[in-house]
């Protein structure tokens, strides 16, 4: 297995923040079956075939932590970069 691991720093407000991470979530979902379910205020937990990981809202950055399967270690580096695109295109 493959892991993620992304600190993505933004310098949005907590409510704006969130917000966006929802919406980052709904992408993921849309694009590759990724689901997501809130982990408390502040986190969402990810899952879909093949990955499995962890979205949390921190203070000034948000944090993206992901085991890929096999079928996704393979392409580690494409989701990687699609991950960052992603983070970038909504948060800045």
């Amino acid at each position: 297995m493959s892991r993620i691991e992304i600190l993505h720093p933004h310098a949005r407000a907590d409510d704006e923040a969130r917000r966006l991470v929802d919406g980052i979530a709904a992408t993921l979902q849309q694009r590759y079956g990724i689901a997501s379910v809130a982990d408390g205020a502040d986190a969402l937990q990810l899952s879909g075939p093949g990955i499995q990981g962890r979205i949390e809202l921190q203070p000034g950055r948000v944090r993206v932590a992901a085991e890929l399967g096999l079928l996704f270690s393979a392409m580690k580096d494409l989701v990687e970069d699609e991950i960052r695109r992603v983070l970038h295109e909504k948060l800045g």
